[in-house]
């Protein structure tokens, strides 16, 4: 499985307005809606925002990696926020959020749910790869650093 799979450069906003969660998550949603991969965007932010009541997805060192399922969709849709500002997100270390990787899973799929976040995971645990990121002028440009990084991770082992 590879992220760059669900994700294309036209889910990835680089440039998040939004510095609070709630609105950040509706900026990711309504590109989502606009792309025609989810239809009600109001139905999926209350399942995020319930998802983020159990406990913040911000991770720490400015990722979060907010998830939740949807009956809306039938494969694993993804979006990639990069904000400059940085956004409140609570997260766990108390920092400000600035790569948002947004997942929507299938109502019925677990397996796919978890090893999506599993390799979305593994590649922000890379400083190098983060930083990179962030650096993004357009979404192509953060499209690309994501699959040459996957395909590091790939060839590696």
């Amino acid at each position: 499985m590879k992220i760059s799979e669900f994700i294309s450069e036209n889910e990835i906003v680089i440039g998040l307005k939004a510095t609070e969660k709630q609105a950040a998550l509706d900026e990711l949603l309504q590109i989502l809606e606009k792309n025609g991969l989810i239809r009600d965007r109001k139905q999926v932010l209350e399942t995020l925002i319930e998802r983020e009541k159990l406990g913040s997805t911000g991770i720490g060192q400015g990722i979060a990696v907010p998830h939740t399922k949807t009956e809306q969709i039938k494969d694993l849709v993804c979006a990639l926020g990069i904000s400059e500002k940085g956004v409140n997100f609570e997260s766990l270390d108390g920092e400000p959020v600035f790569i948002i990787f947004l997942v929507l899973a299938p109502a019925g799929a677990t397996g796919i749910h978890l090893k999506a976040l599993a390799k979305i995971a593994r590649l922000l645990k890379d400083k190098v790869f983060r930083n990179y990121l962030r650096m993004s002028k357009s979404p192509r440009e953060a499209y690309q650093i994501i699959k040459e990084d996957e395909e590091r991770l790939n060839s590696a082992g």
